[in-house]
């Protein structure tokens, strides 16, 4: 790994964090070089290392968003160990917290109380809601809030809705959270001053929501649910080969649709067709565009279609499962997996998107439960005695 320094060296972040939308914002800090110091709950830790055991045992979320931190057990019940993490935030930069609602500020976690004790620290509070308005409280999961945020509603099929496959509102939430603190550390750069960080996981879905909400706009029709084919751009979506195999496939302007009827589709007439000569056209008659294609690319290998499409330079890509992510030739070739260390062996592990010639990502080990516990402590102060005895209460 270079030696160059990292954009987040010497910043500490806390973060009592479970799930994925804390975790998924701190481990990008982390990947920037950021120390992060993740509270567990004593023994079983964060809940999503119980999600699944596919990883050597581990689960699939906690391996993917938690490298490169260290761990301190704390039961923050108990007065001597929420005493220890108020000393940890006196020198800390950032704390993030996606507890439930409520609960930090209980604590004596609030923005507002740490004020008095570290003027310069960032608070990030992750909620499903917000910290005010009718919905405040409700607890939010990752699937509640897609459903909230309208996501369902334009996702699946038109007998079924869907949602995404991966936790898309944990990870917009947590995208926005990491985004909301980088800009916060450059203004605490400029004013020397901690802020309050409030980011809902409404909100988050909600802005990526922002082209249906426009398309439906003053009570207008909103985008069908069209499966894999998009809802208003036709031809736009999954289309089989004779071989069995399936290729996606964008028209998206009129240039690229006549390319298309000239090689693609070896029918140049078709180019002009007035139930097709247009992007409205081709989306009200999709049934008899559909036909015509399906007709042309049966006697096509994917092979022979993938070429036909590069030729027109029509966007195109292969219908890949997770088998062919993980063998994709463009990450191999672009030197995109690292390693990474776990309680349970080493595994693999796709380096964050964005290469920079000015440093290298952090790619350490993903922590056991309370690992650090014992190093952290006796950094604050805390002697051989205090910390046996914390043990002996099980508060670490």
């Amino acid at each position: 790994m270079s030696a160059n320094p990292r954009p987040l060296d010497g910043i500490t972040v806390v973060s009592l964090e479970h799930a994925i939308a804390a975790p998924f914002c701190t481990r990008q800090l982390a990947d920037l070089g950021a120390r992060v110091i993740k509270v567990e709950r004593p023994g079983v830790g964060d809940f999503a290392r119980a999600y699944d055991t596919r990883v050597h045992g581990q689960a699939s979320h906690f391996v993917w968003t938690n490298r490169s931190k260290e761990s301190l057990a704390l039961d923050l019940k108990n007065p001597e160990a929420l005493a220890a993490l108020k000393d940890l935030l006196k020198d800390a930069d950032v704390l993030v917290q996606n507890l439930a609602p409520g609960a930090a500020a209980r604590m004596g976690l609030s923005f507002a109380a740490l004020q008095a004790i570290n003027p310069r620290l960032i608070v990030c509070d992750i909620s499903g809601y917000g910290e005010d308005g009718p919905y405040r409280d409700k607890k939010a999961y990752d699937l509640l809030i897609q459903a909230e945020a309208g996501f369902l509603s334009i996702t699946g099929t038109p007998e079924t809705p869907s949602k995404a496959g991966n936790s898309v509102a944990d990870i917009a939430a947590g995208m926005y959270a990491y985004t909301n603190i980088l800009s916060a550390l450059l203004l605490r750069g400029k004013t020397g001053q901690g802020s309050h960080i409030d980011v809902s996981m409404l909100e988050a879905l909600g802005e990526w929501m922002g082209y249906p909400l426009y398309y439906a706009y003053e009570g207008a029709p909103p985008p069908p649910r069209t499966g894999a084919s998009h809802a208003s751009i036709y031809p736009y979506g999954p289309f089989p080969a004779g071989d069995g195999g399936a290729v996606l496939l964008g028209v998206q302007n009129e240039r690229e649709w006549k390319q298309f009827c000239d090689i693609v589709l070896a029918d140049p007439a078709l180019a002009t067709d007035p139930r097709f000569d247009a992007n409205a056209q081709r989306n009200a008659h999709r049934e008899a565009l559909k036909a015509l294609i399906h007709q042309t690319f049966a006697a096509l290998s994917t092979e022979q279609l993938v070429a036909r499409l590069d030729q027109a330079q029509i966007a195109n890509a292969r219908m890949n499962d997770m088998a062919g992510l993980w063998a994709h030739p463009q990450l191999q070739a672009r030197g995109r997996w690292a390693t990474v260390g776990t309680p349970a062996g080493e595994v693999p592990a796709l380096l964050p998107p964005g290469r920079n010639n000015a440093y290298d990502y952090r790619m350490d080990a993903v922590p056991a439960v309370g690992e650090h516990t014992e190093a952290i402590l006796r950094a604050l102060g805390r002697d051989a005695a205090q910390i046996a005895q914390l043990r002996a209460a099980k508060a670490i």
